[in-house]
């Protein structure tokens, strides 16, 4: 959430699982379509602080990397290399992972699919990109596609499995009112942070199309279904290319792997960010024909 590393790696990395939690749990309080790609933001504020009453003594020094994109090979390249010591280097790093790791797209997206490698993703609880790193890009009403053929799981783990079967994906209303009543949501806020993270705040739909979870469990925790093979059919991957496609019918944003970068519409993020780094400006992709 937010731009990682820095202080982070210290005070949560290294913070055991109270750090960990909190510091999940205040970034997704706050909203992540208002912290992703904001080198300044409240949790940030709150790092920085600390390392100001408590690292200044120790001989510190941050080695920062940005990668991005390796031109059309469709690979990662070293984009930026930043060390130093203070506030500074961080926020030179921002700068660019925001202009290298953002794709802004022209215009919200109806309709986008977002195609989740069965080896890399095998629950819901990394799945979940999927959901939070497309949101800024998200129209409202639109529809968002997980095909999610790994995908078996809801938690790594049989507890926050069984956490997230009980709760579901809600929006951040309905997980405080969770919070006030549940103990052990409460003795487990990366789980709740997470919850909330899944959940689209009602302003657009979610269809979840994994290859081993049934209709009931997906919507069960608060997803609408449809059937991998049925989508897999319809959106195939191997003839989809990366932003806006067109079949003739409807035009659809497909991602081909949703952990190695972030959406967002480029009037709403320079709008909410622009004193925090310009991501450049790009032309509108034209569609594809599938």
């Amino acid at each position: 959430m937010g731009m990682s590393n820095y202080n982070k790696n210290l005070f949560v990395g290294l913070g055991g699982k109270d750090a960990i939690d909190l510091s999940h749990f205040i970034g997704a309080c706050y909203g992540m379509e208002r912290m992703m790609g904001r080198a300044d933001n409240p949790l940030r504020r709150i790092l920085n602080r600390a390392a100001d009453d408590f690292l200044q003594k120790l001989p510190l020094v941050y080695i920062l990397t940005v990668i991005g994109p390796a031109g059309n090979s469709g690979g990662l390249a070293l984009r930026g290399l930043f060390i130093g010591n203070d506030e500074e280097c961080f926020n030179a790093a921002a700068k660019l992972s925001l202009e290298v790791n953002f794709t802004l797209v022209p215009r919200p997206i109806q309709k986008a699919v977002v195609f989740l490698d069965r080896d890399e993703f095998k629950s819901t609880w990394l799945g979940n990109k999927s959901i939070y790193r497309t949101r800024m890009a998200m129209a409202d009403g639109g529809e968002l596609i997980v095909m999610a053929p790994g995908v078996a799981k809801f938690g790594e783990d049989p507890d926050i499995d069984a956490l997230i079967r009980r709760y579901g994906y809600r929006t951040t209303p309905e997980i405080m009112e969770f919070l006030k009543k549940a103990l052990e949501l409460q003795k487990s806020l990366s789980a709740a942070a997470h919850l909330i993270h899944g959940s689209s705040e009602g302003r657009f739909t979610i269809t979840y199309c994994p290859g081993g979870l049934t209709r009931e469990d997906v919507e069960g925790v608060g997803f609408n279904y449809a059937p991998l093979a049925e989508m897999m059919e319809r959106y195939p991957p191997s003839e989809m290319r990366e932003g806006f496609n067109d079949n003739g019918e409807e035009t659809v944003f497909f991602v081909s792997n949703p952990a190695l970068g972030l959406w967002a519409v480029r009037d709403r993020l320079m709008r909410e960010g622009e004193d925090q780094g310009g991501g450049g400006e790009e032309e509108e992709q034209a569609p594809v024909q599938i």
